[in-house]
């Protein structure tokens, strides 16, 4: 008999970064959320990202770990790479004809490093009279879409990788009383870039990219680099929210950066920090039968489980 049974599985995270391939899929069996399966794959240094062997590459991948693992059904919730996506934060604009989507694309216009007319577009109100918008081309979802197709998945939808840290802060290391008024800093560091969000519980405040990852951080000139690139950051969202404190750093990427590192950047920021384990936080019979070993796991997966909790 499977742990988990049909009705309370989650659908199937797939967090498509550049360098790797994730999929996790949770399930709750009403004592608390637990892990089903996982499987991850590196990209192959000679298909480059974007590329139609990638997309082989990724479609053959795919196949292979749902194939072999112990995952339920075929609904994922899937995102594209932080590198296709364009973020900015708005005032949100006056709309006197039209629709909102219309009055931001002519905000972000000159911004977009791709075409407007192939823009898709997400915007997310704040606080403060705030707007998060969120920008990716037209044919990097339709290239997306097609891979899932062809492995034979049915997409529930296409998220996007500040929602999916938000929920993983949410589910497992926001859900005290106190979390829910606390504004929160989210660092989550990927092979070459690290990931920021800054929210209030569910509530989405501001995200960024940076192009620094886990890979660079042995250098201690590029440690400092990262810290100049948080604290502007936090010095973007003070600029904006005028009411709102930043109260804690969280750290989303586990164990799979060293904790003197986290140590520095904590004491540099001077801001109450704590590790973010995924891993660590839920429940599992066997880890070993899951796909996912937590010993030491140098896999960062907390994009890709808060997909699967969409």
């Amino acid at each position: 008999m499977s742990w988990f049974s049909k009705n309370c599985t989650y659908p199937i995270g797939v967090d498509m970064g550049d360098d790797t391939l994730k999929l996790v899929q949770l399930g709750n069996r009403g004592k608390g959320i637990g892990l089903i399966a996982g499987g991850s794959k590196n990209r192959p240094a000679d298909v480059e990202p974007g590329s139609a062997g990638w997309q082989r590459w990724a479609i053959e991948t795919i196949c292979e770990l749902t194939t072999n693992g112990k995952f339920q059904g075929r609904e994922v919730t899937a995102a594209i790479s932080a590198r296709e996506v364009f973020i900015d934060h708005l005032k949100m604009p006056k709309i006197r004809d039209g629709e909102p989507h219309d009055a931001l694309l002519s905000e972000i216009k000159q911004k977009l490093p791709f075409e407007p007319d192939d823009a898709m577009i997400k915007y997310i109100p704040t606080e403060e009279d705030n707007v998060l918008v969120i920008a990716t081309e037209r044919e990097k979802i339709n290239r997306h879409l097609a891979i899932y197709e062809r492995a034979n998945l049915q997409i529930k939808s296409i998220g996007v990788w500040p929602a999916a840290l938000t929920n993983t802060y949410v589910r497992f290391f926001g859900r005290r009383e106190v979390d829910i008024e606390t504004v929160v800093m989210l660092a989550c560091m990927e092979a070459k870039c690290t990931s920021v969000v800054i929210c209030r519980h569910k509530s989405l405040l501001l995200a960024r990219s940076i192009p620094i990852g886990a890979l660079q951080l042995d250098d201690k000139k590029i440690v400092t680099r990262l810290i100049l690139e948080l604290t502007a950051c936090r010095q973007r969202f003070s600029s904006m929210y005028r009411k709102a404190k930043i109260g804690r750093l969280v750290f989303l990427s586990g164990l799979s950066v060293d904790k003197d590192i986290y140590a520095t950047i904590a004491k540099q920021l001077e801001m109450p920090a704590q590790i973010g384990d995924c891993l660590a936080a839920v429940e599992l019979a066997n880890f070993y039968d899951s796909g996912v070993d937590r010993r030491g796991c140098q896999v960062n997966w907390a994009t890709a489980f808060g997909l699967s909790l969409s």
